[in-house]
Formats: structure tokens, sequence, C-alpha cells
């Protein structure tokens, strides 16, 4: 492997259904792991009161994400529930160049498009341990009404049907920590076999 290859970054998509937990155990990664950097993608939907830009989204308006999918600014881009969701090209470049191993929590849509133009990166599904957890938590963040959780809890089935076709790693998180780890492991023996394939 020649000196170039081998210092540039890594990516690692990280999916899972509304309220599965993949943000939580994404930050965490993030913490844990050096080189990890959680790529931040931009979105149309409202930001929520607990939430900061340029930390959890970067919130802009439906003519700012159109401009930037003509502009060929989004490596993945995705309609969820009406809303836009997308990744920025530039700062996923920039970080593979400095040699991160950059974290996108993005959904199976959008996990495809990623392996298209990046067919070494790895990708990582987090399942609930059941349909009556996944309600639950999903429930339990006091953040959709009723229609939405409906909505969100329909489409997890498809989902999830779809991920286990193309993803190389399922992880169930029944237990945050136990997930958290395994997630971890899977990115610690891929980063020193210095593969990702």
């Amino acid at each position: 492997m020649n000196e170039i290859n081998a210092k540039k970054g890594k990516i690692v998509i990280i999916s899972g259904p509304s309220g599965v937990g993949k943000s939580t155990i994404t930050k965490k990664i993030v913490e844990l792991i050096d080189e990890a950097s959680l790529s931040v993608s931009v979105t149309t939907r409202p930001k929520s009161m607990t939430e900061k830009d340029g930390i959890d989204y970067w919130f802009i308006s439906k003519e700012e994400f159109q401009k930037r999918i003509k502009n060929g600014m989004l490596l993945e881009y995705a309609n969820v529930f009406g809303n836009m969701y997308g990744t920025p090209k530039d700062k996923v470049d920039e970080a593979l160049e400095a040699g991160k191993i950059v974290i996108l929590e993005i959904d199976v849509q959008g996990g495809k498009q990623v392996k298209a133009v990046y067919p070494d990166a790895i990708m990582i599904f987090i399942l609930p341990p059941s349909d009556e957890t996944l309600s639950e938590r999903i429930e339990n963040r006091g953040r959709d009404s009723s229609e939405t959780i409906e909505k969100r809890l329909d489409g997890a089935n498809a989902e999830i049907a779809s991920a286990k076709q193309c993803y190389e790693y399922l992880v169930v998180n029944e237990d945050l920590q136990q997930a958290i780890d395994e997630c971890v492991q899977i990115i610690q023996q891929l980063k020193t076999k210095n593969i990702i394939s």
C-alpha cells in the first residue's frame, strides 16, 4: 500500500430506524476513537429547542438545499418524512484527506448512495431489540406527533429489510453500552488491519 493511501481516511456509515439510538452511539464512537469525526448533515427540517446549528445539523432553507443539489455539493441526500437531509461533500473530503475516520449517520437510502461513491466504506446498521422497544423509544423522545411516530414505525420495517441485504454489520441496541462497544470494536478491528472493505 502506498503512503498516500495509507494516510487517507475511511468512511463508516451508521444507519438505523428513528429512535434506535444511533445518534447516541455515533457521538460515543467519536469520543472513544481519536481519529473519528462525525459528519454533520444539512437538513431543511426545523431546529428543535435542544439542537444546535452546526453541532446536531446544519439547518438550511429548502431553496439553499436545492442549490446545493444543483451544484453537486452533497455526497448523498434524501427526503425523509417531508424534510430533506444531506451530507456536505466538501466536509467529508476534507476529513478524509486529514486521515480521519468519517462517521456518517444517515439512512439506508443515503448509505447506498455513499457506498456507490466510496466502495470501501463500511456499513453498520443499528437494530432495535423489538418493534415494541422501538415504539417506546420514539414516543419517549417527545419530538414527534402520533402521526409521525406511526410513519416512522411503518418505515422502520422496510428500512431494516433493505439494510439486511447490503450492510456488512448488524448491531442490536438492547444494551446501549454493549452496542457502543460492539461498534467501536468493529471500527478498531478495521483500523488495525488498515482496511475497510
